[in-house]
C-alpha cells in the first residue's frame, strides 16, 4: 500500500486596453470598468500575516472552535500559519439543497490560494475567525488516511457521491507538504465501487496520477479542473496564489491522456470582469483543445463573509464596478435572475459549439463494499466467494 506524509507537529520557527464595445447584454457595466487599476503578478501578493481576530475569548469557544483554538502550529511561511486540527471523520455529511450530493471531503480548512471571490469563506467564521484570514491561517486535519478509512467503511455512504474539494482546494500549497488529500486518495484506492469527484484549480493534481488511475480502474472518477479566466495577470489578480490558467488546462489534458475522466469549471463567472463573451468563448475553446469531457459555469455567489472581504478588493482594483456590486449583492447573495439565465445561456452555447458535455456521466453506482466486511462475511477483495459462505 502507498504510503504518504505523515501529519507531524513541527517546530515553529492585468490586462491590454481594448476598443470600448457597445453594450448588447444585461451585464450594465461599461467595458471601461473592466481593466480595473490591475497590477502586476509581483504585486497581487497574499495578504500580510496579521494577528488572529478570533471573536471570543478560547475559554468560551466550543465545537469546532474550540478544537481549532487549541491546534498547534505546525509552521509559518509566506504569510501563512499551519495548524494540525484534531477532527472525529473526513467524510461530512451535506443536506443542502444546492449540491447534487450529500457526502464531501475537505482535506483542509482555510485555503492558501486566497482567491477574493472564494464563497467559502465563511467556514472560518465556525472557528470563530475573521473570514479574511481563511488564506492565512490553514487548518490541516491530522490523521486524514485512518479517518478516511473508517468512514469509507461506514455503510451509510455506500453509494453516495463524495466530492473533494468542495470548500477548500485540496491540492493548495500545503498539501505538498502534509498530504492530507493523498492519504485520503490511498484509502479510496483500496476499494471498489465508489463514486468520487476532485475539483481544484491546481496542477499538483497530477502528482497523484497513479492513485487516480487505480481508483478509476475499480470505481467513477472525475476531476474538475476550475479556471475563471485564460488571462493570466487577470488570474493573478483575483486568484494570487493558484497555478496559471494554463498549466490548469495542461492538467486537463494529461489527465484525459491518462484515461481520467476531466472537465472544466468556470466558476464563478464574475460579472464584469470574466464575463466577457469573447473571453468565455476562448475558455470553452481551450477547454475543447485539452480534450475535456464537460464545461460548466455559474455566476458568482457571494456570502457576506465573502462579500465583506470582496467589496474593498473591488474597490481597490475595479472601482467602476463597486455601485453595480453593491446594488445587485448588497441584500441577496446573487446576481439577478435576468442576469444568470444570460449567462447560463451562453454557457449552454458554448457547449454546443464546442462538442462539450454539462457533467460528468455517473451513470449507476455498482455494488459498494467495504474491505473489512468482505473479509468479514468471507469474501475476497477480488469479489469471488470464499469457500466459507456466499451471502451474494
Amino acid at each position: 500500500m502507498a504510503t504518504s506524509p505523515i501529519l507531524r507537529a513541527i517546530p515553529a520557527t492585468l490586462q491590454r486596453p481594448r476598443k470600448r464595445a457597445k453594450q448588447t447584454s444585461l451585464t450594465l457595466f461599461p467595458t471601461a470598468a473592466r481593466h480595473g487599476t490591475c497590477e502586476s503578478p509581483s504585486e497581487a501578493s497574499a495578504p500580510t500575516l496579521a494577528p488572529s481576530q478570533r471573536t471570543k475569548p478560547a475559554t468560551e469557544l466550543v465545537g469546532i472552535a474550540r478544537l481549532a483554538a487549541s491546534s498547534p502550529c505546525a509552521d509559518a511561511k509566506r504569510g501563512t500559519e499551519y495548524f494540525l486540527l484534531p477532527v472525529k471523520s473526513i467524510l461530512n455529511y451535506c443536506n443542502s439543497e444546492r449540491v447534487p450530493f450529500r457526502w464531501t471531503v475537505n482535506p483542509y480548512r482555510g485555503c492558501e490560494f486566497g482567491c477574493h471571490y472564494c464563497y467559502a469563506r465563511y467556514t472560518h467564521e465556525y472557528m470563530e475567525l475573521d473570514g479574511n484570514e481563511f488564506e492565512s491561517k490553514i487548518y490541516v486535519k491530522q490523521d486524514a488516511g485512518p479517518l478516511a478509512g473508517r468512514d469509507l467503511a461506514n455503510e451509510k455512504i455506500w453509494g453516495e457521491h463524495i466530492a473533494i474539494g468542495t470548500a477548500t482546494d485540496p491540492y493548495q500549497p500545503a498539501e505538498r507538504e502534509y498530504g492530507a488529500t493523498r492519504a485520503v486518495l490511498e484509502q479510496m484506492a483500496e476499494r471498489e465501487g465508489l463514486s468520487v469527484s476532485i475539483t481544484t484549480k491546481s496542477n499538483q493534481v497530477l502528482r497523484d496520477i497513479d492513485l487516480l488511475k487505480r481508483i478509476a480502474e475499480r470505481s467513477r472518477l472525475s476531476v474538475n479542473l476550475s479556471i475563471t479566466t485564460l488571462r493570466t495577470r487577470l488570474a493573478r489578480l483575483l486568484e494570487p496564489r493558484a497555478p496559471r490558467p494554463d498549466l490548469r488546462l495542461e492538467a486537463v489534458r494529461a489527465l484525459r491522456e491518462a484515461g481520467i475522466s476531466a472537465g472544466v469549471l468556470a466558476m464563478p463567472i464574475v460579472p464584469g470582469i470574466t464575463d466577457r463573451a469573447e473571453d468565455l468563448d476562448a475558455l470553452a475553446r481551450g477547454t475543447r483543445d485539452a480534450r475535456a469531457q464537460w464545461f460548466a459555469g455559474n455566476v458568482l455567489f457571494l456570502m457576506p463573509a465573502s462579500l465583506k472581504h470582496f467589496l474593498p478588493f473591488l474597490d481597490a482594483k475595479f472601482p467602476k464596478l463597486s455601485r453595480q456590486y453593491r446594488a445587485w449583492y448588497g441584500r441577496h447573495g446573487n446576481a439577478p435572475d435576468a442576469y444568470r439565465k444570460e449567462i447560463t445561456a451562453q454557457v449552454e452555447n458554448l457547449r454546443q459549439k464546442y462538442g462539450l458535455g454539462s457533467r460528468p456521466d455517473r451513470g449507476t453506482n455498482r455494488s459498494w463494499r467495504s474491505p473489512q466486511m468482505l473479509l468479514g462475511l468471507g469474501i475476497n477483495q477480488g469479489g469471488e466467494s470464499c469457500p466459507a459462505r456466499d451471502p451474494w
